[in-house]
């Protein structure tokens, strides 16, 4: 394979951003607005007012990001900590957050949680008006997600995302965007946001065809002999009613289906996923200081696939599929007194049924459980002058009913966890622009039926063409501890620089490991102690109106503790890369042309938790770019044309489960916004 790592491309990146920086220090300084964040506290409140680290990345920043893969997570890895393989445009995304795998960094839509593998591949970024990434332990406002399904349950011990959608609109305005690029994909996008009276509505679709092209590496097991095309169809909505006007006063729908069918490079080889993502909220301001919110969530997830009988011949061997629903809610209310401080209380709960199956002829379940989980929680945030304290405990509780693991009815068909969770954190400010904070928390996950039952039978262990995740009986609950100690600087309105440690340790720690590479079979097992450490370096600067840029670099340190396996003893992570950076810049150039550049950087990783069977994966670059160009503006409407260019150095980088980024890929299109 051709050498195609880019060596040096960072340094010669560093140095141009070096000489911006230089350039600018010489121009007028921009001041920039401090955002409202919500995740936090469940209230709207200025970063500086919470104790923990919250980014924002905003509708902005998100159109000049370039995704290769149509997934969330493409849009999140410029988050110092955060690393991603998306596997493919067809494929979920793998990786880590804080040293951890990122089943320990959950994901929300608007404060209630969705799946860290599959909403990412469905969502419509279209609709996003911003994302907030909490980083360090939020387990006691959130709770885990009932996942079940890929790498299982998922615990807030590393930090959350929340996704906040579009929700107030100013006036009437309708977007229309079709694109066309490599591998014959054709995209296109409608948004339509309005207000009536108070009430509030957006309304859309979008669909993308494509041929894509082969993502697995030589002599793969994916073994594909034709391209592996797919066809993407989204509808999308959402009204809010501020009644009497009242921003604190309001009621909220939204609702997302998603319907993502192909192939994976053979005739039987077929695939067919429906994703639907609904919620409702309410909230009541009870009085100036106390307000009530109430949500609930519907998420409903049904997945085929099909096996064939390659190399023997590509006859149909059978069907498999996993059908998941979720119904989370959540109940809290929140008392603002003494000058800014915050007390919340509330509860929580989610419902789930999970069941597999396969069809090599005569349908047969193979899982088939319910589980239940619900929460009572309380924070305290306490602002007292320069400092801001906060105290926080919950109980969670668990169950899970199993008809069916494996094909069979188990002996010990009901399993309960509870347990106490608590949280604490400090946040002072020497200066108006400079503070230091401090986070501790814990957390706790339960086995999910998907890693305790799998997809396969443990006979199959090793069986050529049998493909997918071997059961493991007797997993053990996992709990763990975050901990973070950082500092921000806001050396001018315009240059902010920040460092951060983070501590986590996860006893028991459920990973994925790969146990073959032909058959592709993987296996989620027990770790033992798995401790990871590190520190995030970042700053950002706008030192003119047309240029913003940013750096980032994240070392991480893991290691597993397990006495009783020396294979796995002394062993990093999966997935957790020791070294990662990023930079990028946003130029707002003459001529209103628009260009977005970024480089993301990860080092070497492994993909299971074996020093003698474990695969070692070498670090890699990816430089991609967004280029827009205004070609009408009249009074409310505007026409433009736009790039975007996927990892142009083409970098052809492996991943796990014999996995291949395609390298370079270009898209092109027209946005008319009216």
């Amino acid at each position: 394979m051709k050498n195609k790592r880019g060596r040096g491309l960072g340094v010669v990146f560093a140095i141009v951003v070096g000489a911006m920086i230089g350039m600018g220090t010489m121009l007028h300084a921009a001041e920039n607005v401090e955002p409202v964040v919500v995740t936090a506290s469940k209230l709207p409140r200025t970063p500086g007012n919470v104790t923990q680290k919250v980014d924002t990345v905003d509708s902005e920043r998100l159109s000049g990001i370039v995704s290769g893969h149509r997934n969330v997570a493409d849009w999140l890895i410029y988050q110092p900590g955060v690393f991603a393989n998306v596997l493919s445009r067809n494929d979920a995304n793998w990786g880590s957050v804080g040293g951890l795998s990122q089943k320990y960094n959950t994901y929300m839509l608007e404060g209630l949680p969705i799946d860290v593998f599959v909403e990412p591949q469905s969502l419509e970024v279209l609709t996003f008006d911003r994302m907030e990434v909490q980083r360090g332990p939020a387990a006691v406002l959130y709770p885990n997600y009932l996942g079940m399904d890929f790498a299982g349950n998922q615990s807030p011990l590393t930090g959350t995302t929340n996704i906040l959608l579009k929700e107030r609109f100013d006036k009437a305005q309708t977007v229309l965007d079709a694109s066309y690029g490599s591998y014959a994909t054709f995209g296109a996008r409608v948004l339509h946001q309005q207000p009536v009276g108070n009430v509030h509505f957006f309304l859309g679709g979008g669909v993308e065809d494509s041929d894509y092209t082969n993502y697995g590496t030589k002599d793969s097991w994916l073994n594909m002999i034709d391209d592996p095309e797919y066809q993407k169809t989204k509808f999308y909505g959402k009204a809010t009613w501020f009644i009497d006007g009242d921003e604190r006063h309001k009621v909220s729908v939204f609702a997302h289906r998603t319907d993502h069918s192909g192939d994976a490079g053979r005739p039987k080889r077929g695939f067919n996923h429906a994703y639907w993502t609904l919620q409702s909220a309410y909230q009541l301001p009870l009085d100036e200081t106390l307000t009530a919110s109430f949500k609930l969530g519907y998420r409903n997830y049904d997945r085929s696939w099909q096996e064939d009988n390659y190399p023997k011949d590509l006859s149909l061997r059978e069907e498999n599929g996993v059908r998941q629903e979720i119904i989370p809610g959540d109940v809290s209310l929140a008392f603002e007194h003494w000058g800014g401080s915050v007390l919340t209380v509330g509860g929580d709960f989610q419902t789930a049924a999970y069941k597999t199956y396969t069809n090599p002829g005569v349908r047969t379940v193979t899982n088939d459980a319910d589980a239940v989980l619900y929460g009572v929680y309380a924070q305290e945030e306490l602002v007292w002058g320069r400092t801001v304290f906060r105290l926080g405990g919950r109980y969670a509780y668990t169950k899970h009913d199993v008809d069916l693991l494996g094909g069979l009815t188990p002996e010990e068909d009901s399993a309960s966890w509870d347990k106490w969770l608590w949280s604490a954190g400090v946040r002072h400010h020497f200066l108006d622009n400079l503070a230091a904070y401090a986070n501790v928390g814990s957390s706790f996950v339960a086995p999910s039926i998907h890693s305790v039952g799998g997809t396969l039978k443990s006979s199959d262990r090793g069986v050529p063409g049998k493909d997918g995740r071997l059961p493991n009986p007797d997993l053990e609950p996992e709990s763990g501890v975050g901990a973070d100690l950082g500092v921000d600087w806001k050396v001018w309105k315009n240059l902010s620089f920040g460092v951060r440690g983070f501590y986590n340790k996860v006893n028991d720690q459920i990973v994925q490991v790969v146990v073959s590479q032909k058959p592709s079979q993987a296996q989620d097992i027990n770790a033992g102690d798995t401790t990871s450490m590190g520190v995030e370096l970042e700053t950002s600067y706008k030192p003119v109106d047309w240029m913003r840029w940013f750096a980032n670099y994240t070392y991480t340190d893991t290691e597993i503790d397990n006495d009783k396996d020396p294979d796995m003893d002394g062993a990093e992570v999966p997935f957790v890369p020791k070294h990662m950076g990023n930079i990028g810049v946003d130029l707002d150039l003459p001529y209103d042309v628009k260009v977005s550049v970024f480089l993301h950087m990860a080092g070497r990783i492994y993909d299971s938790t074996s020093k003698q069977n474990r695969n070692r994966f070498s670090g890699y670059e990816v430089l991609n770019a967004y280029v827009e160009k205004l070609l009408l503006k009249k009074d409310t409407t505007t026409l433009s044309v736009y790039g975007q260019f996927y990892n142009l150095t083409d970098n052809d980088y492996e991943m796990p489960w014999q996995f291949q980024d395609p390298g370079f890929a270009f898209t092109g299109g027209v946005k008319l916004v009216f």
